[in-house]
Order: structure tokens, then C-alpha cells, then sequence
């Protein structure tokens, strides 16, 4: 049997009232059915996904279904799939997402004309019945360009504040290159220092038009809903982007941005925490505190210099406790 052209990894956890339409839709990628490789991971769902998972992967010749008893969390679930891609190319699809029709076939195709590490698109975010689209922030479109020129500048959004693993298709050679995956054991946030590293170490990539994948947004028990421990992982997420900023050989242009991320992401986290139980929301401060503590103090200057008067706000007693002034 001949090599897929694409492995897909899906992972999933109790994503029954939805996965049906996501697998669904693999069907509608490429002409002939062995073009597709389908790696699905049941994370240890309470409810059919599993059973919709293997329902799909009979009607695929290259199919596998991972099931794990109890939950690993997404990043973990994803290097599971990693481990068993067999095409020359892969992908990601989380389990309440959905593609148009062919998405997969114009990505391969791209990605084989243009040559390069990996290609990134736009997406469109599903909310009830609105749809919108949210498009890669690099402003070149079908150009192959080294992937640390999308890093900068600090204080607007790049492709490193877009992170959504599932929003483009990436050659294997990143998987053999030892760039492809996550770091294990984080429950949220484990796709930030996955872009970051693919950015400094990556050779090239390119932003390209495509058939649209569709964010499903609001889903209850999704990881962007909750409000429990799983959400503490952000802290040492960001530490990680960090420590890979201050090792890279371009570490002073780049650490900037990372200190701007960390600082922004932990506003939001701090507004975020006021949702959550008395001891989670204490954990979330604490985990904060550090992850500040650990930052450099004249880029954290630079940028609370920069940063607006909500998120100053915000950060001021925070910055204090862990040694900055704000």
C-alpha cells in the first residue's frame, strides 16, 4: 500500500455532539481515500467519541484509533499521533472543528509547489450561526520566507501570537528534525512554545489560500471555557517561550517579544482568574508571580512602558510582588 500524501492527527475528549461533523469532512479531502491518513486519539472521553472515531476509521484504508483510559491532555495526545504519522506531510484537527471540502489536497499541493518546512492559513471562527474570518497576521501571501522574519515587532500580534497548531500543513522533515512536538504533560497553552520553536528553527514557510478550516468557538468544556487548574499550565508555557528566546543567537532581538507575551498573556490570566475557585485562583497568582519573577527586569521595563493603562493596571501589584517596578 503506497504512502499517504497526509496523515491527520485528532485528538479528542468526550467531543461526541460534535466529532461526527468533524470526521465527516475527511471524507471530502482528496479523490482517492489513500491519500489520507487518519490518526485519532480518544484522550479519555466519558462519552461515544470513541466509538464515532472508529466508526469513521473503517472507512479509511489507513486508519489507526489511540485510546487512552484516562486523560493525558492535548499536547501529549498530539506526540501520540506524531509517533505514528506515515505520510509524507501532516496536520492537526481538534475533535469540534471542521474543513471544506478539498482543504487538505490545495495544502499538500501548496506546500509541494512552494517547497518549503511548512505553510500556514487563515481560519474562520464559528459563533452560533456567525462566521468570521481571522486571517494569519504576516502580511505575504504565497511567498516562501524564513520563519524568524515572522517573529517581530514585540508589540503587535505575528505568527508566533498565532499558534493554532491546526491551522496549516507541515512537512515531515520538521517531525524527523526533531520540531514538531509538544511539550508533554501541558493540559493548555502547550501550543506557544510549539510556534515559538518552530519559528527559530524551522527553514522556511509560507502563508497560503485555502479552503477554510472552522473554528467551533463557545463549546462547553473546551479548554478556551474552563476555568479550573488545567488553565495554570500557561504559566509555565510562557516560561518555556522565554528560556527559548534568552538560548537563541539572536536572543536580544528576540526576547522582547517573548517578556511583551508573557506580560500580556499573564493580564489576561490575572483578569481571567477572578472566575475561578478561591485555591485555583490563588495557584493561578502564584504561578504568575514566578513566571514574572524569572523575567528579565530591563525588558520588562521596556515593555510596562509600552503596555496600555488596563493591563498596567492590572499587572501593577502582581509586577511589585515579584520584584518589578511597575
Amino acid at each position: 500500500m503506497r504512502t499517504p500524501l497526509v496523515t491527520v492527527i485528532l485528538p479528542a475528549k468526550d467531543a461526541g455532539p460534535y466529532i461526527g461533523t468533524t470526521l465527516e469532512t475527511l471524507t471530502r479531502q482528496f479523490d482517492d481515500p489513500h491519500d489520507l491518513q487518519l490518526v485519532a486519539i480518544d484522550d479519555g472521553s466519558r462519552d461515544d467519541t470513541r466509538a464515532l472515531m472508529q466508526h469513521y476509521a473503517d472507512r479509511f484504508p489507513r486508519a489507526r484509533v489511540v485510546h487512552n483510559p484516562t486523560p493525558r491532555g492535548l499536547a501529549s495526545a498530539r506526540n501520540q499521533g506524531l509517533a505514528l504519522v506515515e505520510g509524507g506531510t501532516f496536520c492537526f484537527l481538534d475533535g469540534d472543528d471542521w474543513l471544506q471540502p478539498r482543504r487538505l489536497a490545495v495544502l499538500a499541493s501548496r506546500l509541494r509547489a512552494l517547497r518549503c518546512d511548512f505553510v500556514r492559513t487563515d481560519h474562520v471562527t464559528v459563533t452560533g450561526t456567525r462566521r468570521t474570518l481571522v486571517r494569519a497576521p504576516f502580511p505575504w501571501r504565497e511567498t516562501v520566507a524564513p520563519p524568524r522574519s515572522a517573529i517581530l515587532p514585540a508589540d503587535e500580534p505575528t505568527m508566533v501570537d498565532y499558534p493554532y497548531a491546526w491551522a496549516g500543513l507541515f512537512h515531515r522533515r520538521l517531525l524527523d528534525r526533531g520540531l514538531a512536538g509538544f511539550p508533554p504533560g501541558l493540559f493548555t497553552a502547550e501550543d506557544r512554545p510549539w510556534i515559538w520553536r518552530l519559528h527559530l528553527e524551522a527553514s522556511s514557510f509560507a502563508v497560503v489560500d485555502a479552503p477554510a478550516l472552522l473554528y467551533r468557538r463557545g463549546v462547553a468544556g473546551s479548554l478556551t471555557q474552563i476555568a479550573d487548574r488545567r488553565q495554570l499550565d500557561f504559566a509555565e508555557a510562557l516560561s518555556q517561550v522565554v528560556a527559548l528566546a534568552q538560548r537563541d543567537r539572536d536572543a536580544e532581538r528576540f526576547l522582547p517579544k517573548a517578556v511583551w507575551t508573557a506580560l500580556a498573556l499573564s493580564s489576561h490570566h490575572l483578569v481571567r482568574s477572578r472566575r475561578m475557585s478561591p485555591p485555583v485562583r490563588a495557584e493561578m497568582r502564584s504561578r504568575i508571580r514566578e513566571l514574572l519573577r524569572g523575567l528579565p527586569a530591563p525588558e520588562v521595563a521596556a515593555v510596562v512602558e509600552r503596555l496600555d493603562a488596563p493591563r498596567r493596571r492590572v499587572l501593577a501589584r502582581t509586577l511589585r510582588r515579584a520584584g518589578h517596578t511597575p
